[in-house]
């Protein structure tokens, strides 16, 4: 029997901390392919590329494990790695670990969840694992025992279909173990910044503060995380609000 297979990127880059890291955990659950980012592509939600040509470069190559990098967006070397790369279909879809972490509504934006989504999309189970630190050198190790319980649990019971899972890590030295949350909410404000360039002229450069006051709950992965658990959330393709579908028949009255 075929050992199971795992396809991971990132929107980070190929090379970073994080998804090495992954990568090094996954081998003990089956083959494990990386197809990521050349560079960091932060933001990049579900963006796909239409007016460059994409390119792939082989970095390693060794049993268990094989690495490529692409000139393109996460979700790109997703589309990528299934058309072009993976002999089968994979058996699941990862995105990270991602520097920074991408709870609440923060899931919107994010090339790590665009990653999963596509994953689930194609109907293969996907997980996105993120650290709330934004360092490179976060210690990961702590992170280990949970993602072989979320691997161990996907890779044996599956997911349903159009459902993929959201594993946010907080910047603690020791976690207070995991609890399944759901989605939390919050703004971003203060998003841009003007500034003067040396050369003349003025930019803007994106910053930011998330508030989650009066709007976010203490059950939320977001406030959940802040406490010092690790947060799993599970998140549906399927965005139809079904409650306003009956109301808005009042349209065709």
């Amino acid at each position: 029997m075929a050992r199971p297979l795992i396809l991971i990127s990132n929107d980070d880059g190929f090379d970073i901390p994080g998804i090495r890291f992954l990568a090094s955990v996954c081998r003990q659950w089956g083959d494990v392919i990386v197809v990521a980012p050349d560079g960091p592509r932060s933001g990049a939600a579900m963006s796909v590329t239409f007016q460059t040509p994409l390119r792939l470069r082989l970095i390693s190559q060794e049993p268990g494990l094989t690495v490529y990098a692409c000139n393109g967006t996460p979700v790109d070397c997703i589309k990528l790695a299934l058309s072009q790369i993976c002999r089968r279909t994979p058996d699941l879809v990862l995105g990270g670990i991602n520097h920074g972490d991408n709870s609440a509504v923060n899931v919107h934006y994010s090339g790590t969840m665009g990653i999963v989504m596509e994953g689930c999309m194609k109907g293969i189970p996907s997980v996105g694992f993120s650290h709330q630190s934004h360092s490179m050198d976060t210690d990961f190790e702590p992170m280990r025992v949970y993602i072989n319980k979320v691997v161990k649990y996907v890779v044996g019971q599956g997911l349903p279909q159009g459902v993929c899972l959201n594993v946010n890590a907080p910047d603690v030295a020791q976690y207070l173990g995991m609890k399944v949350c759901r989605m939390g909410h919050g703004v971003w404000q203060n998003e841009l910044e003007r500034r003067n360039h040396p050369r003349g002229g003025e930019y803007y450069w994106m910053v930011g503060d998330f508030n989650t006051e009066n709007i976010d709950a203490a059950d939320s992965d977001y406030q959940v995380m802040r406490q010092g658990y690790v947060t799993v959330t599970p998140i549906k393709i399927d965005v139809t609000a079904y409650d306003m579908i009956d109301k808005l028949n009042s349209l065709n009255d």
